[in-house]
């Protein structure tokens, strides 16, 4: 019951962002179509961005370690080896709006070749 009382995250940052869109329309009533647009893309490349932040956080690819079987492992894409994880780290990524996307993955080095990777 108490899961259902709770708001969906997505429905509350959706409505943040129409409560903050009015507001900001409210402000510039002279405002072109083009700045309404541009106010309106520029609010919605911030829910893209967090929408992919959290899809790519939720992948089971993102976490893996040495007792992890070889074969689930990420390979080299050049050698085409198991890659030895280095522990987990964090990468900050431009999405296609411009904004950040961070992202926590365990980092790897493939133990033919030498290179190191963050696996998607």
């Amino acid at each position: 019951m108490k899961a259902m009382m709770e708001q969906d995250p997505w429905v509350k940052k959706s409505e943040e962002i129409l409560a903050n869109v009015r507001a900001w329309r409210r402000a510039h009533p002279k405002a072109t179509f083009v700045e309404i647009e541009e106010e309106i893309h520029k609010r919605m490349m911030q829910l893209e961005a967090d929408l992919v932040q959290e899809a790519a956080g939720n992948s089971a690819s993102r976490e893996w370690s040495r007792d992890t079987p070889v074969e689930q492992r990420p390979h080299c894409p050049d050698c085409g080896v198991a890659l030895q994880a280095r522990g987990t780290h964090q990468r900050t990524l431009q999405g296609n709006g411009g904004e950040s996307v961070t992202l926590s993955r365990t980092y790897g080095n493939c133990p033919k070749c030498g290179q190191c990777f963050f696996p998607s």
